[in-house]
């Protein structure tokens, strides 16, 4: 009598709720980390990309050369994401149909969760016009 108000189950039923929970988390982990992943890898693409646009610019203004855009790039890089990103920056000066124009480039690989492990290779490029004396 000491049970009221609760429905008795065999003891096979008590041990169902733990394999459900362990078969529903063995297929959510994996999920919800795969999303994490991508996420990561998209900020870090992101980042890179706005980076290295903005070192190209900076390149392409009259008075200043590739060297000052790469260098740039890898500042901005390090201030938001952290210096191992900004390793493999590099910046030149390209014809466009004829009209020359800065290309900053930066290589970095966003490893497993940002932990270790297979990365993510990453290759982005930013561009701008060069400037041109008056």
């Amino acid at each position: 009598m000491g049970h009221r108000g609760r429905a008795l189950r065999p003891r096979a039923a008590r041990g169902a709720a733990v394999v459900d929970f362990v078969l529903v988390v063995v297929v959510l982990v994996p999920l919800v980390l795969g999303v994490l992943q991508v996420s990561l890898v998209l900020l870090v693409r992101n980042t890179l990309t706005a980076a290295a646009s903005d070192g190209a610019r900076y390149a392409a203004t009259v008075g200043r050369g590739p060297s000052d855009g790469a260098a740039r790039t890898r500042d901005q890089i390090a201030g938001a994401l952290a210096a191992r990103f900004a390793e493999d920056v590099t910046a030149r000066v390209v014809s466009v149909d004829g009209t020359p124009t800065v290309v900053v480039t930066v290589r970095a690989s966003v490893p497993a969760l940002g932990l270790g492990g297979p990365g993510v290779d990453l290759e982005v490029d930013g561009h701008a016009v060069q400037e041109l004396q008056p």
